[in-house]
Parts: structure tokens; sequence; C-alpha cells
């Protein structure tokens, strides 16, 4: 754990290794999301540091990778492999990639092993509960909350479902949005998995008026996923960098303590 205040604090980001050009739109404009989560960390003071599989191509030199970093964001993208959580997969998944899941696990583990600031979104909030033992809806049945876009009642929407979550008072990911008190906040949503069952020693800190997971953090770590997007473009652009520049500061503050490790 580093001991003094980092100025501009050097946040890794696993990059997406499905290509754009694939037929399914959906590939693409992960990928574009990540490239505006990376410019946000950016903007909100941050090195963003992009982690390849050739840096996690081994424990060692994934270790000694984490020693140069001060957080990671583990970003959106296409869905993980059920048998990730002993499920075996039904039609409904699209861009599953195992070497993705390959690096996004050892990246997140490696992560909590140094004690590292960690903030997932959407794949990344998924990914998390599956590391720590949980297991994922593979595809949403309808509700009375419109999680998937693109709705046809309201085209206005444009791509993504908005709707509103409950922020849990006290918890990290309210402190993201300037909210200790807790507060309903209106999201960006785009996805037809969640989490089901929640992962050992992780606690909900958001949720939809459906009951679907919306966030989760470990207490004993500074670990946090959000299953909404939070880079959406379409949002105010104070309001899009504020969960960013907050984790920022978090990384810039390294007093999130040791971590024993998730197995």
């Amino acid at each position: 754990m580093k001991s003094s205040r980092v100025a501009r604090p050097r946040i890794g980001v696993p990059v997406r290794l499905s290509s754009s050009d694939t037929p399914d739109a959906r590939v693409g404009e992960a990928n574009q999301l990540f490239t505006y989560i990376v410019d946000l960390l950016r903007e909100a003071g941050a090195v963003p540091v992009l982690l390849t599989p050739v840096s996690a191509d081994s424990a060692g030199r994934l270790a000694t990778e984490m020693q140069t970093l001060d957080g990671v964001l583990l970003p959106g993208g296409g869905d993980i492999s059920p048998r990730l959580y002993g499920q075996d997969p039904d039609d409904s998944l699209y861009d599953v990639n195992p070497e993705q899941d390959h690096l996004d696990m050892d990246v997140a583990r490696a992560t909590i092993d140094a004690g590292l600031p960690l903030l997932g979104v959407c794949r990344g909030h998924q990914l998390l509960n599956v590391l720590y033992g949980g297991t994922l809806i593979q595809d949403m049945a309808p509700s009375a909350v419109n999680h998937n876009g693109l709705d046809p009642h309201h085209p206005e929407a444009g791509e993504w479902a908005w709707h509103d979550v409950l922020l849990t008072a006290g918890s990290k990911t309210a402190g993201l949005y300037g909210s200790p008190d807790g507060s309903t906040i209106k999201i960006a949503s785009g996805h037809h998995q969640a989490v089901s069952r929640v992962g050992e020693g992780l606690q909900v800190t958001a949720v939809a008026d459906d009951g679907t997971v919306e966030a989760l953090e470990d207490p004993s770590r500074w670990v946090v996923s959000v299953q909404w997007h939070p880079e959406a473009s379409q949002l105010p652009d104070a309001e899009r960098l504020l969960p960013f520049r907050n984790f920022v500061d978090v990384c810039r503050n390294p007093t999130h303590g040791p971590s024993a490790g998730v197995q």
C-alpha cells in the first residue's frame, strides 16, 4: 500500500479484446464505451494504464504490474461464460470471449490481492460478483423496469433505458455520487443480464424498483461495482464525470488498507 498522496494516480483498465468489425453492433458499442471510460479517467485527473494479456501472462508479472498502479477499473463488454459460475450457456449470450474472461478475472483478483481500489462497471459488476462466488441471470425476464434500452414505447430515450436506482446511505457507492446519506439517481441502463445470487462477502448498495441488484461492494476493502453506465455520453457533463472524479480521488489517497485476497 502506498503511503503518500498521488498527484495523478495510475489506474489500470483491462483492454477489450473483441474486434468492432464483428457483425454484432453491441461489440462496437462496448468498445466505444471503453474509450469513454479511458477518456473520463484522464479528464478526472488519472493516468489510464491499459492492461493487456501480455501484461497479465503470469501471476508474477501481473503482481509486478500492480505495484505500479494506484487502482483498477473493470469496464463493460460481452457476456461472461456461465461455466465460470457453474451453469451451461443458453442461446441469449453474446460475445463470450474466454480470453477476455481470463484477463479480467486475473486483473480483478490481482487488484484485490494488492489492496488497490477496484471499480467495476456493467460487465465489471457482474464479473466481480462471479469472482466472489455469485451467479448471474443469463437473460432477464421482462419486468416493471426496462433494463435493456431501446424501449419501443419511448424511442426518444435512445440506446439506453433510463430508470431510478436507490443508493444505500453510508455506502461507498453513494460516496461516488457525492451522496453519503443515500439518494435516488437516474441511470443509463443497457444490459440483459443481472446478479442472481450475491457473492459471499459482498453487500448490495443500490437496487432498482423491481429489485434488480444495481450495485455491490465489499465492506472490508475498497471494491465497488455498478450495473449501470456512468460513462454514457447522454449524461450531463458534470454528472458524468462525478463518479470517475471521486474514484480517482480514492486512488489518490491510499487509505483503503490491505486485502486478504479472494480465491
